[in-house]
């Protein structure tokens, strides 16, 4: 199973498929593949980003223990 990637590598991923559809030299094919590949680099992305900003609603407060107090889950 091929290890999950950080956001950060998706990134580069992403701007690497862009760099080289702006570059112009590229098939139709290729650029179609191309396409496919960058979009699913955005949807990893996105994910990662809402799941980040989903934790760090939950996380209100610290109480006097330093233990995160989280909101439930509605």
């Amino acid at each position: 199973m091929p290890k999950e990637l950080t956001f950060e590598q998706e990134l580069k991923k992403l701007e690497t498929v862009v760099e080289s559809l702006e570059g112009g030299n590229v098939s139709l094919e290729d650029l179609v593949k191309r396409y496919e590949e960058g979009m699913e680099h955005l949807k990893k992305c996105r994910a990662k980003l809402a799941d980040a900003e989903l934790r760090i609603r939950q996380l209100r407060s610290v109480d006097a223990d330093g233990n995160a107090q989280t909101d439930k889950m509605e």
